[in-house]
Parts: structure tokens; C-alpha cells; sequence
């Protein structure tokens, strides 16, 4: 049985308590297999209420993105030109890596509704639940060596700030390297995955995960100290496609500003956004934990640690602790 007869009916009646009977005999099938699609209707993000001397009754609708509107607002040469959306995936991250080794176009985009196995920086799991947030892994194809790569992803930190803070005016800043909090929150994921050959970059597949519409119950309870989503920090809720669509502009614009004159003017507007500045932290480094200020970049995209001693160490890869 195909569901859209069902959920048709419910959407006439929205509001209204259906029996199974009433169902059963309007669409000419069991009651079973009225039970079996329902079942379906909630996996895919419908809500229902179930009374057993009424029936069901249709609660809420997903809030699927459109992907028509999504592509009607988009004001980009390259990026999100082309579009994978799905339902539901383990990580869209997988899926462009695989359209990256077959040749998919720099700006290629997967776009989830859910995913199962979202993941982050180091290997960590990223909460992201049908229909409330930005789940997406974009291919990009730069001419840049590969040491060059962490400035990708501190460049792609600065185009979301810029976006998000300028369609919500909240307080979002980034923590290095490219974490984005507000009030100490984590509201956003970014990780950027590369292949090479003879030290130049073949793709670079850039995975961002955006808290959108996620409410406090979507969290797991040890999560709510340090993650936070635009609809908790605004009190409301947004088109995510608006949220997209602003953000692929600012980064292509960005990325081709990256691309002509360097990495220069991607440090000015880092630094411009960082929460991370001058406050003394505890860095955690595969050689051991160190303790000291961040002044600011390097040329190279890493972070400028002054020490007790007023020396100053550049850091490339460390994990940032609460400042002190």
C-alpha cells in the first residue's frame, strides 16, 4: 500500500480523530496495513496521536526541506549547483567522497534530512535529528597544496560566522579552529576530509552540521551545558533553507577571495570573529598539554600560543580547552 491515500486522508481531516475502521473501509485495505503505514507515516517524521476508542489523529507534519525554494534563493556560480538531497543517511560525508573519486564537480552537494552516523572533529558523533538542522558535505576542488588545507577549514568557520550572524544578529563567534558557539555553546560542526597526489590536493570534501531548529529534548541531557541551537538562542525558528542558501554565497565568495589573494584577508576576518583570542587556555596537542594565550594565526592557519615565558609556539592541530 502506497501511504500518500492515507496521509491525504489525514490531511483533510487535519485535526480530526480517524478510526481504523473508517480507514480501513475509505481505502479499501486490512486495518494491518492501515497500523503497517502508519508506522511508515512516523518513521519518516509524522506524528500522530492514538486513541483506542477514536482512532489517530495527525499531529504534526515533517518540516522537509524544499529543495525548488532552496535552489530559487540560490545566488551562486558554483556551490549547490548541483544537489543530492536524502532522506535519511549514515553520513553525507561518505556519499560525497564517493562522487568526489567519480568525478563530481567542484560544489557538488549532499544535503540529509537525518543522519544516522553524523560525525565531527576526532571522531566524534554529531547529533543531528530528522528535519531540525543543516546536514551537509559539499566537494570542493582547490589549487592549493596540501599543507595548505587547515586554512580551508578555518576559511569555511569565517563564511558561516559571517552568515549566520548576519540572518540572526545572535552573539555567534568561533572558538578555534572552527567551532561556532554563542555564549559558550557549540551551535555548528565542520570537518574537512582531503585526498591528495604528489602533494597537491585532489578534493576536499567539507562536511558542515548547523543546529537550526533543534529544541532541548533532541539533546542528550550531558550535551545541554555546551550545545545550543539558533532556535533556543532566538527563541524561534528559521527557513533552512534561508540558512543555506546564505551561507553557500558568503562561502563562495570567500572561497574565490581565498583563491585569488590568499590566505591574508582570511586571517584578518578570523581573528575579526574568534572568541579564542587573548585569553589564557589549556591546549591539548598529540605531545602533551600545554598552557598559554592565543595571540592569533600564522600564516599557515595555525594558532600563535604565547607561553609563560613570552615565547610564542605556533600550534597546528590541538584540541582547545574552556579559556581559564
Amino acid at each position: 500500500m502506497n501511504y500518500e491515500p492515507l496521509l491525504r486522508l489525514f490531511k483533510d481531516r487535519l485535526g480530526e480523530y480517524i478510526s481504523g475502521e473508517s480507514m480501513s473501509q475509505e481505502l479499501g485495505v486490512s486495518r494491518t496495513a492501515i497500523w503497517k503505514q502508519i508506522r511508515k507515516l512516523e518513521a519518516a517524521g509524522y506524528h500522530f496521536e492514538a486513541s483506542r476508542r477514536l482512532g489517530y489523529r495527525l499531529v504534526s507534519v515533517p518540516d522537509n526541506l524544499a529543495i525548488d525554494q532552496l535552489t530559487s534563493r540560490l545566488d551562486t556560480s558554483a556551490f549547490g549547483k548541483t544537489i543530492h538531497y536524502l532522506e535519511t543517511v549514515e553520513s553525507t560525508q561518505n556519499l560525497a567522497r564517493a562522487a568526489a573519486e567519480e568525478g563530481a564537480a567542484e560544489g557538488t552537494l549532499f544535503l540529509a534530512e537525518q543522519q544516522l552516523n553524523g560525525r565531527g572533529r576526532m571522531g566524534r558523533n554529531w547529533v543531528s535529528p530528522r528535519g531540525k538542522g543543516v546536514w551537509m558535505s559539499m566537494v570542493l576542488r582547490p589549487s592549493v597544496p596540501i599543507h595548505f588545507a587547515p586554512q580551508l577549514t578555518l576559511m569555511t568557520a569565517v563564511a558561516l560566522c559571517r552568515s549566520l550572524k548576519r540572518i540572526t544578529s545572535l552573539p555567534i563567534g568561533i572558538k578555534w579552529p572552527n567551532d561556532l558557539l554563542i555564549e559558550g555553546k557549540k551551535i555548528s560542526g565542520i570537518l574537512l576530509e582531503s585526498a591528495a597526489e604528489d602533494e597537491r590536493l585532489r578534493y576536499v570534501i567539507a562536511g558542515i552540521g548547523i543546529s537550526v531548529n533543534l529544541e532541548e529534548q533532541d539533546y542528550p541531557e550531558e550535551l545541554l551545558e555546551k550545545a545550543t541551537s539558533l532556535r533556543i538562542s532566538a527563541g524561534r525558528k528559521w527557513l533552512r533553507e534561508d540558512v543555506i542558501a546564505d551561507f553557500l554565497k558568503e562561502w563562495e565568495q570567500l572561497y574565490f577571495l581565498y583563491q585569488e589573494q590568499g590566505f591574508g584577508p582570511i586571517i584578518t576576518l578570523w581573528e575579526a570573529l574568534s572568541v579564542s583570542l587573548g585569553k589564557p587556555a589549556r591546549l591539548i596537542t598529540p605531545q602533551g598539554d600545554m598552557m598559554g594565550i592565543p595571540i592569533g594565526l600564522d600564516e599557515s592557519g595555525a594558532i600563535r600560543i604565547q607561553l609563560s615565558d613570552g615565547t610564542v609556539k605556533p600550534v597546528f592541530s590541538a584540541e582547545m580547552g574552556e579559556p581559564l
